[in-house]
C-alpha cells in the first residue's frame, strides 16, 4: 500500500513539473520560428542549438545524479534546476542574434540537473506495481503543463500578433519560479537509512540488461531529432505561423492524455512491450513523412498525433525501465548516466538532421531515423525484463 507521504511527494513533483512545462511550452512552439525568423539562423544552426541543448542536458543529469548519490542529497538539485530554467528564459528575451542564445541555452538545459535526483526519489518511493503509473503521472502533468503553455501562446499571438514573442519569453519565466517555491516549502528530504559513502559507479557494475537498454536507446536517440524539424516542416507545407503552435498543441494534448495510461499499461504487460509500441509509433511517423510527402494538412496533423503517442509511451516507461534495471544504491547515478548518453547522442542527431535537410532534402532525416529505429527495436527484443535483483 502506498504511504501518504509518498503520495504527497509524487503530487508535489507533479505540480512543479506542470508549472515548469507550462513556462517551457509558452516558448517551445515558437522557438524554431524565433531562431530562424527573428534571429535569422539557418536550419543547420537550429539543429546545432537544439542538439547542444540536449547534450548539456545529458552532462548536467549525469553530474547531478553522481553527486546526488555521493552526498546523499536530492532536493537542492531539483529547485536549482527549476531556477536555471526560469532565468534562461529572461536571457532568451534579451537576445538579438542567434549566438546570444548559446549561454542561455546552456543555462536552460543545465536546469535538467533536477531530473535524475527527482527520478531517483520517485523510483525509491514507488513499487513495481505503481512505478510506471507514478512516472506516467509525472509525464502527464508535464504534458498538461505544455498544453496550458501552448494555449497561452496561441491566445496571446492571435490577440497581439508576432511582435510580442519576446514578451512571451519573459512570461514563461514565472511558472518555474513558483515551482522553486513548491519544492523548497513542501518537499522534505529524509535522511537515508544507508549512510555509506558511495565513491561512484562503473559500467561493469551495471546489469547487462541495463547496458543493452542504454545502447539501443542511444541508437534510437541518434535518429530521434528535435521536434523543431516537425514544426518547420509544417510551416514549409503551408501552415501559417499562427497555426504552427496549434500543431504542437495537438502533440502535447495527445502525450498528456496517453502518458499515464501507457505507464499503467507497462505495469501490467511489461515495460519492453510498451517501448516497442513507442518505437512503432515513431516508425509510422517517419513512414508517413516519406510516403505521403506531407501533401495535405490532414497527414501533417496525423504526424503530430503519432508524435504525441510516441512520447506518451516512451518517456515514462523508458525511465521506469531504466530505474528498475539500475542498482538501487546508484539509482540517481545510473539514471543520470542513462540520460547523459541519450543527450550526448542528441547533439549529432539534430545536427545531422539539419545538414541532411539543408543539403539533400527534407525527407532525408526521416530515412535515417527509420533505419535506426528498426535496429533499436530488434535489440530491445533481447532485453531481459526480469533481471536478477529487480526490486
Amino acid at each position: 500500500m502506498e504511504k501518504p507521504e509518498s503520495r504527497k511527494t509524487i503530487r508535489i513533483f507533479a505540480l512543479a513539473s506542470f508549472l515548469n512545462d507550462f513556462g517551457s511550452d509558452i516558448i517551445y512552439p515558437i522557438w524554431p520560428l524565433f531562431v530562424t525568423g527573428v534571429l535569422g539562423a539557418s536550419m543547420s544552426v537550429l539543429g546545432f542549438v537544439d542538439g547542444l541543448g540536449e547534450a548539456i542536458v545529458s552532462i548536467s543529469q549525469a553530474l547531478s545524479g553522481y553527486i546526488s548519490d555521493r552526498i546523499r542529497k536530492r532536493k537542492i538539485f531539483i529547485w536549482l534546476g527549476y531556477l536555471c530554467g526560469s532565468a534562461s528564459r529572461v536571457g532568451y528575451a534579451l537576445s538579438t542574434i542567434w549566438q546570444h542564445l548559446i549561454p542561455f541555452r546552456i543555462l536552460d538545459r543545465a536546469g535538467k540537473i533536477r531530473s535524475a535526483p527527482r527520478d531517483a526519489i520517485i523510483a525509491d518511493v514507488s513499487t513495481n506495481e505503481n512505478r510506471g503509473r507514478n512516472f506516467g503521472l509525472l509525464r502527464a502533468m508535464d504534458n498538461l503543463g505544455a498544453v496550458f503553455g501552448i494555449v497561452t501562446t496561441i491566445v496571446v499571438l492571435s490577440i497581439m500578433g508576432n511582435q510580442v514573442i519576446r514578451k512571451l519569453f519573459l512570461m514563461a519565466a514565472i511558472p518555474s519560479l513558483i515551482g522553486v517555491l513548491l519544492i523548497l516549502l513542501f518537499i522534505k528530504e529524509t535522511k537515508p537509512a544507508d549512510t555509506k559513502i558511495y565513491k561512484g559507479i562503473r559500467l561493469k557494475d551495471l546489469d547487462g540488461n541495463f547496458r543493452l537498454l542504454l545502447l539501443l536507446s542511444a541508437i534510437f536517440a541518434l535518429g530521434s531529432f528535435s521536434y523543431s524539424f516537425l514544426l518547420m516542416y509544417a510551416k514549409q507545407a503551408g501552415f501559417k505561423i499562427e497555426f504552427v503552435p496549434v500543431l504542437y498543441l495537438i502533440f502535447a494534448v495527445v502525450a498528456a492524455v496517453f502518458s499515464m495510461p501507457f505507464g499503467k499499461l507497462s505495469d501490467k504487460i511489461g515495460r519492453k512491450t510498451v517501448l516497442i509500441i513507442s518505437f512503432a509509433f515513431w516508425g509510422l511517423l517517419c513512414l508517413s513523412v516519406i510516403l505521403l510527402q506531407m501533401q495535405d494538412r490532414i497527414s501533417i496533423i496525423a504526424v503530430f498525433i503519432l508524435f504525441g503517442l510516441h512520447k506518451g509511451a516512451l518517456e515514462p516507461v523508458q525511465k521506469a525501465f531504466a530505474a528498475e534495471l539500475a542498482p538501487t544504491a546508484y539509482r540517481a547515478s545510473s539514471l543520470g548516466g542513462f540520460q547523459m548518453v541519450i543527450g550526448l547522442v542528441a547533439l549529432p542527431s539534430s545536427l545531422i538532421a539539419g545538414l541532411l535537410w539543408d543539403r539533400i532534402g527534407v525527407t532525408a532525416p526521416f530515412y535515417l531515423s527509420l533505419g535506426l529505429t528498426l535496429i533499436a527495436t530488434v535489440l530491445l527484443l533481447f532485453v531481459n525484463t526480469n533481471p536478477t535483483g529487480r526490486r
